[in-house]
């Protein structure tokens, strides 16, 4: 069953952020993630107001979403993002076919 990861970014250093945008593919591609929807136009209509970037990333299962996460490759591109944006980041298992 497919899962996606669901991340609201506010980004408070672009220079420093783009060090996060330049590895994280890395690992995505490495658990046969997917962009669906990444940093398009977007409209809070309820809830929370409008992040600066709405990122959508399906993977074929969930355990693939997760570790994908947990990777070293992963978490060396994290510590990239930490001090240059605030994100929230969930992973959610899709519906059964």
């Amino acid at each position: 069953m497919k899962a996606y990861w669901i991340a609201h970014v506010d980004v408070t250093d672009p220079e420093q952020y783009l060090q996060y945008t330049q590895r994280a593919p890395a690992a995505f591609v490495a658990f046969g993630g997917r962009f669906l929807a990444r940093g398009g136009r977007s409209e809070a209509l309820e809830g929370r107001a409008t992040p600066q970037r709405s990122v959508v990333i399906e993977f074929d299962s969930y355990e693939q979403a997760v570790a994908c996460y947990r990777s070293d490759l992963y978490q060396e591109a994290c510590r990239h993002r930490q001090g240059a944006a605030m994100a929230q980041v969930i992973i959610v298992e899709g519906l059964a076919p």
